[in-house]
């Protein structure tokens, strides 16, 4: 009896051995199935980056899409005041948010991306441009809680940004852009382009309206998002002296050997085709015709 008892003692049995490869593999199966441990971001990687949920991460962006700032015609004086706002900024000045609103192709876009490459190019290494999209917006609190406190400053910039019927995101960005009882970090700005000056649908407001038992609340509600921005700049189709501007600056920057006549009548036909005039639709030209001319755009 004594010896049974020794010998249960010395080691497991056969059945408990069988057990351990199950046992591990089971361990293994369940390492693989937890979220990876958070990685370190790396926020001097480049100067502009695309936010990406689940897992969280900056993709570094090396070369960013974008126009030379002096380029951008018929918005001189948006440029100026986005400049301005985003070069105080950049010197650890206080800033306002931006939302850039009005017709599609007017720039707004190109604008913020471009006023970033030109404060970049007066501050070296100073300032990061972040791109979050919309659908991302809940993830919000979670990126300015890896921004807060880096020595670097940013621009969350996002684009084309609005809200549809019952569309509860913008909560989420009315609680960022007040910043809640610790305010919004010092180090981060938050720059949006829309075409809708509220955010939302006229619809949606009016849907509000007759329906809420207080309208007016109701509607304060849904445009109040707006409110948040302390820049509103307003962008408008453009007329046919500033299109031209546009198209001539155009090809006199990538060197398109053309005559002018030639340029503005190919240039009106391409715009009536589009049934618009707008930044976008000039570039859109000027891409034909370099490829037409066998030229490229560098």
């Amino acid at each position: 009896m004594s010896q049974s008892i020794a010998g249960s003692g010395a080691g497991p049995s056969g059945a408990d051995q069988a057990l351990i490869p199950l046992l591990t593999r089971i361990a293994e199966a369940l390492e693989r199935l937890a979220p990876p441990p958070d990685r370190p971001l790396d926020f001097t990687a480049a100067d502009a980056f695309v936010w990406h949920p689940d897992p969280d991460r900056l993709e570094p962006v090396p070369v960013v899409n974008r126009v030379d700032i002096m380029l951008l015609q018929g918005i001189e004086r948006q440029r100026e005041i986005l400049l301005d706002n985003t070069r105080r900024f950049a010197a650890g000045l206080p800033a306002n948010n931006a939302l850039l609103w009005g017709a599609r192709g007017t720039g707004k876009s190109s604008l913020v991306k471009a006023a970033h490459a030109a404060i970049c190019g007066e501050r070296p290494g100073e300032l990061a441009l972040v791109e979050i999209h919309r659908e991302d917006i809940p993830t919000l609190p979670r990126l300015l809680a890896r921004l807060k406190g880096e020595p670097r400053r940013f621009i969350l910039f996002c684009d084309d940004l609005s809200f549809d019927h019952d569309d509860a995101h913008y909560k989420s960005l009315k609680a960022v852009l007040d910043g809640g009882i610790e305010g919004r970090p010092d180090n981060v700005v938050f720059y949006a382009t829309s075409n809708r000056r509220h955010l939302m649908p006229r619809d949606m407001i009016e849907n509000e309206r007759s329906t809420a038992i207080n309208p007016a609340e109701a509607v304060e509600e849904k445009v109040s998002l707006s409110d948040r921005f302390g820049l509103w700049l307003g962008f408008h189709n453009c007329d046919q002296d500033t299109y031209f501007a546009m198209i001539e600056g155009y090809a006199g920057h990538f060197g398109l050997d053309i005559p002018v006549d030639r340029l503005r009548a190919e240039a009106v036909e391409w715009s009536v085709t589009r049934g618009s005039r707008s930044g976008r639709v000039a570039w859109q030209f000027i891409q034909d015709l370099a490829g037409r001319l066998g030229q490229p755009l560098r």
